[in-house]
């Protein structure tokens, strides 16, 4: 496949880092080669600190984001729990499903697409619920949802939050939020290619983890032993040693610029993009005040030149000037575009090229 070039402004991975390019060519190790256990042993005590949490378990599940959020449900979820998930959107309804299969009575809070969670409405939902569940950057509609009033929920209720797309982006606070899982993915916001899902759990959420959970390759029982650094290492699986080191570098990136730092860089680089679509006589699809900075999400204009469907633009876009956005999800699909701007590129001269590039194509 030839090489090239991509300004990656689409929902899925971003451009990566120099330093995390560079990593990925460093010379493998074993999995339980001493050298690479100290680094794993870094890379865990990084994602405590871009987590903002003190839990010892805290490690990148092998596999993308996808695989997080399974390993956060199939540890703690028994059969007949009750479980109760905002949805507003694809990511939302994906928690349903793992809940569902791993024996959950599932209890929907729903929001049309575009706009947040009521968190009183999931605290209201049900008056014993073993697990809370919501994702905090919707992916697939540009929406943030409040996380911070769920502290306050009912006595035994475990907290799970999907952060895929927020981590590294805009505020996670878990220890703050009383939250008692999370996942995210490395493709997003952390700058790093896609392949690891980074997962905090609580020590409440470990006194619950299932003894037999439905998946042998996410078992925590058996994981922990291996990425706790407590002992010998006991192996469970072969880890993606290069995926490591490419984590390792972007969360080191990251916590160099520092999280605050990361944060305001992505809103100032989500507020010029806003302004300069609505500039251009485009609305957005978010709701006011919800809006994510990494992950714009845009209706498509009914005006558009009679040879020019979404399609067509984004195809241009990547065709004429390597520039990647992505199309919507379900019945927004062909009427809405998302526009990432997560990591490394979430640079000023990425917006002001994808604006002039589409205002070219729609010659506005």
């Amino acid at each position: 496949m030839p090489h090239r070039e991509r300004v990656l402004m689409g929902p899925g991975p971003g451009n990566p880092h120099p330093e995390v390019i560079e990593a990925f060519g460093r010379p493998v190790l074993g999995h339980l080669d001493p050298d690479f256990l100290s680094l794993l042993d870094e890379t865990n005590d990084r994602l405590r600190q871009v987590w903002r949490t003190a839990n010892p378990l805290t490690f990148p599940v092998s596999g993308t984001g996808s695989a997080g959020m399974e390993a956060a449900f199939v540890n703690v979820v028994r059969d007949g729990d009750a479980v109760v998930v905002g949805v507003n959107g694809v990511f939302g309804e994906r928690m349903c499903d793992v809940a569902a299969r791993c024996g959950a009575e599932v209890v929907r809070v729903e929001a049309p697409w575009g706009t947040p969670i009521d968190p009183e409405a999931l605290l209201a939902a049900h008056p014993d619920p073993a697990v809370i569940a919501v994702v905090h950057a919707e992916t697939s509609t540009g929406v943030r949802n409040d996380i911070a009033p769920l502290a306050d929920r009912p006595d035994g209720a475990l907290l799970l939050v999907d952060c895929v797309t927020s981590l590294g982006g805009i505020p996670v606070e878990i220890d703050e939020w009383g939250a008692d899982l999370a996942y995210s993915g490395t493709q997003k916001c952390l700058g790093v290619p896609p392949g690891l899902a980074p997962l905090t759990v609580s020590p409440a959420a470990l006194d619950r983890v299932v003894e037999r959970p439905r998946s042998w390759y996410l078992d925590l029982n058996m994981i922990a032993r291996y990425v706790s650094g407590e002992g010998a290492r006991a192996y469970h699986h072969t880890a993606p040693i290069s995926m490591i080191y490419g984590l390792h570098a972007g969360l080191g990136v990251l916590l160099e610029e520092g999280l605050e730092a990361s944060w305001e860089r992505h809103a100032a680089c989500g507020q010029l993009l806003h302004d300069g679509l609505e500039a251009m006589g485009l609305e957005l699809f978010a709701a006011e005040g919800h809006r994510l900075p990494e992950l714009t999400t845009v209706w498509v204009p009914d005006d558009l030149p009679a040879e020019l469907d979404d399609a067509a633009i984004r195809a241009r876009l990547l065709g004429d000037y390597g520039i990647e956005i992505g199309g919507g999800l379900g019945e927004f699909a062909g009427r809405v575009w998302r526009i990432g701007l997560m990591g490394h590129t979430a640079r000023r001269r990425n917006v002001t090229l994808f604006l002039a590039a589409l205002g070219e194509i729609l010659g506005r």
